[in-house]
């Protein structure tokens, strides 16, 4: 493990933990309000996935939803949050160069893969707080589902790998078996000045 990586690492354990200690004085759960933020973009994200999946089983139809829809919602969700918070979308291989993580990104994606690997990952709404400055992240982990095979696993149809060659030529995010960590939601708070 590179130094870098380990500090880095270290850092966020230290932020996760001093994060979760916090939590219970503020004002506003913080963790709880993230949530709900992400629970918006990844729920409508998801329900319009499986109206797709489910009238085009082979997956070009969701794939052509997530190229021109994906990154709009993204963009309609924000709009409806408050002015001191954002969600996105990130991953360690990203198929879109605008969902590119940063290094905080980055290491709460590998403790998730730990975790997965140390078999000590509870759940799919294992929830990571990180404070940094004066920004909040609350991260919510995506797992690589059966359907998500279709456009990012491991054999994936002509038609797909086509269709990716063509919208996205540096895509990365191939390759997945279900259960991976495919990437995570990030809601990003700022935290009020106080007077």
């Amino acid at each position: 493990m590179k130094l870098s990586t380990l500090l880095l690492s270290t850092l966020l354990a230290a932020s996760l933990n001093a994060a979760d200690q916090n939590a219970s004085n503020e004002p506003k759960n913080v963790k709880m309000e993230g949530a709900g933020y992400i629970k918006q973009l990844g729920g409508t994200l998801k329900v319009e996935l499986e109206k797709h999946m489910k009238a085009d089983p082979t997956g070009v139809a969701a794939f052509g939803f997530c190229t021109a829809k994906a990154d709009e919602i993204t963009e309609e969700v924000n709009q409806k949050l408050p002015a001191d918070a954002k969600v996105r979308r990130t991953a360690l291989k990203t198929r879109n160069e605008n969902n590119n993580p940063d290094a905080t990104d980055i290491a709460v994606m590998e403790s998730y893969i730990q975790e997965i690997e140390k078999k000590t990952f509870n759940s799919e709404n294992d929830i990571k707080v990180v404070e940094e400055g004066n920004v909040t992240r609350v991260y919510k982990p995506l797992l690589t589902a059966g359907v998500c095979l279709k456009c990012h696993g491991q054999n994936m149809s002509n038609e797909i790998n086509e269709m990716i060659a063509v919208s996205y030529p540096k895509d990365q995010a191939v390759g997945f078996k279900e259960g991976d960590l495919r990437g995570v939601i990030v809601a990003e708070i700022k935290k009020s000045e106080e007077k």
